[in-house]
């Protein structure tokens, strides 16, 4: 399990007592280790607050005293921007997060994992679902294949539409507003040069209107050895598997708490995980973690990416996910304890084909808990459903 760091002066102070003590001991240096995982995972991030700026120019919300971005506020386009926004948000903020909220408190609020690392493969940018639903994790890890993307200059937001650019971005996280996910289709085209280069802005702008503060922000890739290192916001991989991602640290508004948040592009396929040596050690050093999944085009059902599948089962001691996760009967006592929520009908859409009858079982005979909002496929049309389970130690 993480813990937050506290940047007490003290420890610092005791750290390098230790560390000379150590070195005094011995006559020569010994074999230089690595870093272990929890530690670069929890090591600050330079704070600069560019990044929160951004995020809230384009979450629609007042720029802080001393913003670069300030001058756009005075433009009739950003006055129409924060209105559509406020408009789009209003349902979010007054009903779904409210009980999203709760359901959370009730539900996980003392779960022993609510303090691990959350794992959010499948993610694209969706920063908002898994941390209301996971608030105490010190660590968010997501996974998608968009790339990550950039953050503009205020020189290179002068250049654009200000009117067509704001336009298309509240497009860019309608659906997640909206239907409480990301459509793949849409984020090819959206995420890859049309409105923006990659998933950096709207996991900024999910975040900041949220309530969250936006501390440090620095471009990430991982190493051969799967360690986290920094990149040039320009870097090219030498080969086609480049584990280019973002890291972010962020402050939740409502009790100050820090957090960090980490997106990596990579292709989960069993084609090119199995050559993607460094993610895989990455994972591997990675466990204890919670995994999240939702609205993964069932993917993960098919034996094409049964190597995600098994690191997840492998190494989570509780998932939380709607039937397009891991099917049902992996879930098997004794290894699992399965809490169901909401109600179950066959999957919606292009996706009804993948109907689970042992699923379907489990809810008539299981007793499943209320849902008290609509997330995922067909969140229109039919019931939704979550399931968490939780391994059997």
């Amino acid at each position: 399990m993480f813990l937050i760091v506290r940047r007490h002066s003290w420890v610092r102070w005791m750290c390098l007592c230790s560390a000379a003590l150590m070195l005094s001991c011995h006559y020569a240096p010994g074999p230089r280790t690595e870093k272990p995982l929890v530690d670069r995972l929890l090591e600050p991030v330079p704070h600069d607050r560019y990044a929160d700026d951004v995020g809230r120019f384009l979450a629609g919300l007042p720029a802080r005293s001393d913003n670069p971005l300030a001058k756009f506020q005075d433009s009739t386009a950003w006055a129409k921007h924060r209105h559509e926004l406020d408009r789009a948000w209003a349902g979010m903020e007054d009903e779904r997060l409210p009980a999203m909220r709760a359901f959370q408190k009730a539900e996980f609020g003392n779960n022993p994992s609510k303090g691990s690392p959350v794992f959010y493969p499948f993610s694209g940018p969706d920063a908002l679902m898994v941390t209301v639903f996971f608030p105490q994790s010190p660590v968010y890890v997501m996974v998608g294949l968009e790339p990550a993307g950039t953050l503009p200059s205020p020189k290179q937001l002068e250049r654009k539409n200000l009117e067509l650019y704001l336009a298309e971005t509240r497009s860019a996280v309608a659906s997640e507003l909206d239907r409480s996910f990301f459509i793949t289709r849409r984020m090819d085209r959206q995420f890859r040069g049309q409105v923006t280069d990659g998933l950096c802005l709207p996991i900024l702008e999910l975040l900041v209107r949220s309530g969250n503060t936006i501390l440090g922000f620095r471009y990430v890739r991982l190493d051969d050895r799967g360690q986290i290192v920094e990149r040039a916001s320009d870097y090219h991989a030498p080969g086609r598997i480049g584990n280019k991602g973002l890291e972010i640290e962020f402050r939740r508004d409502n009790d100050q708490s820090v957090h960090k948040l980490f997106y990596f592009s990579v292709n989960l396929s069993n084609t090119r995980l199995q050559e993607d040596r460094p993610f895989l050690s990455f994972l591997s050093r990675l466990p204890g973690a919670t995994t999240f999944l939702k609205a993964t085009s069932y993917m993960i059902h098919d034996p094409e990416f049964s190597i995600i599948r098994e690191r997840v089962l492998s190494q989570s001691v509780a998932v939380l996910q709607d039937d397009s996760g891991v099917p049902y009967h992996f879930y098997l006592p004794p290894t699992w304890r399965v809490q169901l929520y909401g109600e179950y009908v066959r999957p919606y859409g292009s996706f009804r084909w993948l109907e689970q009858p042992d699923l379907r079982n489990a809810y008539l005979t299981q007793k499943p808990k209320p849902l008290p909002f609509r997330i995922g496929y067909g969140s229109r049309a039919v019931p939704s459903n979550l399931l968490f389970a939780t391994k059997i130690k």
